[in-house]
């Protein structure tokens, strides 16, 4: 009798399938699995339990995913170069669970990145950290709206008791001053956390400040926006042992018990990925966020935070309050096959949330795709035609994207042929 449901579920899958694999896909939080790491998804491990630690398991017939497990958490810690790495978080929010339900004591002080200012939901009042404490303040930010202003942090920390910063956010175009934060912290016994979920690539790629090496205590991240994994979460500290223990026990079973474990199957290859070509990757996500940035500015777009270089970071946030605001102009994109999300702006009023100033683009997926500098500057001519020019540009952009199938920085076969094609011959003395 069911059938017919059956069918049509297996009807949109494809669809989605054909559609996004030919859409500019410029979501700052998003990125693409490649094929041996997707091959592994929906095996024998899809459907195992494995409570506890490798080798410390609750159930039996773990043996398999303890070795993946081990590997994948040793080779982590290389890559990260940190002395404790927790992988079984399924998400980014939960690894933040898992840290905040340990560190945030009942109406501690809690200081935050702003929802305008960037910050993300599960360092708010609505999300994990107001599960918590009501105790919720902000840091303050320079007049340009993209920078922690230290000098005023110094000015709140003399007169307001704060017991845990929070610092990372999801519109994320510049490092932040944590070498600064950090020192006030460790003289004011405050614990620093830092959410590295949208730059984690970046600092696996060197391409972006090492949060722990300039003094944070805990990082926590999702694996799949510049880190091009599974989508799960970490966590990552040089914490003693017995500190760790807390965050251990926040994880399991504070915040999970069995953690999908055919996700982590595929976490594992995308990890032996980066480690092959995670500096390369990382090298060219900031050149191409750079030159997006350049190509709409000279296209006439009020591309935000120009005079520090657009970004530092897989993102650019642009002001399109004159093209309709950010609602508008990201249904607009939707239908010219180009996906992006409307954001607000750092200045923005939070009454503008459901149609705000800014859109938020991530390159990061496009380049993962092949895309370099010379493609960004065809994606803001396509912006141009379409937002200034009021052209239909779909069937342009989907063509455009009917070139870029294969998944980059990889070990699938198509890549590294491409690569071994691409390769310079050594030229003979």
């Amino acid at each position: 009798m069911y059938e017919k449901n059956v069918e049509r579920i297996e009807q949109l899958v494809q669809e989605q399938n054909s559609w996004r694999s030919h859409t500019i896909n410029l979501i700052a939080s998003e990125n693409v699995l490649s094929k041996r790491a997707r091959q592994v998804m929906g095996s024998d491990f899809c459907h195992r339990y494995a409570e506890g630690h490798p080798g410390e398991r609750y159930y039996q017939g773990t043996e398999k995913i303890d070795e993946i497990e081990t590997r994948v958490s040793q080779h982590l810690k290389a890559l990260f170069g940190c002395r404790h790495i927790e992988v079984r978080p399924i998400s980014g929010t939960v690894a933040n669970d898992a840290v905040f339900s340990r560190y945030i004591k009942s109406n501690a002080v809690v200081m935050v990145n702003s929802t305008s200012g960037g910050g993300h939901i599960s360092h708010h009042r609505q999300g994990s950290v107001g599960k918590y404490t009501e105790n919720i303040i902000n840091f303050p930010l320079t007049r340009d709206g993209y920078h922690i202003d230290v000098k005023e942090t110094v000015n709140i920390l003399s007169k307001v008791p704060v017991k845990i910063m929070i610092m990372g956010k999801s519109l994320y175009l510049f490092p932040d001053p944590v070498k600064e934060i950090a020192e006030l912290c460790r003289e004011l016994d405050i614990t620093l956390i830092y959410d590295a979920a949208h730059i984690l690539g970046l600092i696996a790629g060197k391409r972006f400040p090492d949060p722990l090496k300039d003094g944070a205590h805990i990082v926590t991240a999702s694996t799949h926006k510049t880190f091009f994994g599974s989508q799960r979460g970490i966590v990552l500290s040089n914490m003693k042992d017995s500190e760790w223990a807390l965050i251990d026990k926040g994880a399991f079973p504070g915040s999970s018990s069995n953690h999908h474990l055919d996700t982590l199957v595929s976490l594992a290859i995308s990890t032996y990925e980066f480690l092959e070509f995670g500096e390369e990757y990382a090298d060219q996500v900031v050149k191409n966020a750079k030159t997006l940035g350049q190509a709409l500015d000279e296209a006439g777009f009020k591309v935000e935070a120009k005079e520090f270089g657009f970004t530092e970071s897989h993102q650019l946030a642009v002001n399109v309050s004159e093209q309709g605001g950010g609602d508008e102009v990201a249904r607009i994109l939707k239908d010219n096959n180009i996906i992006l999300n409307m954001n607000l702006l750092p200045l923005d009023p939070l009454e503008r949330v459901s149609n705000p100033s800014g859109i938020r683009i991530g390159v990061q997926e496009m380049t993962r795709v092949g895309m370099k500098e010379k493609e960004m500057k065809t994606i803001a001519a396509l912006f141009k035609r379409c937002l200034m020019n009021g052209e239909y540009v779909g069937d342009d952009a989907k063509a455009f994207r009917a070139q870029y199938q294969v998944i980059h920085y990889s070990f699938d076969p198509d890549y590294l042929e491409l690569r071994s094609k691409n390769k310079p011959k050594a030229v003979a003395n």
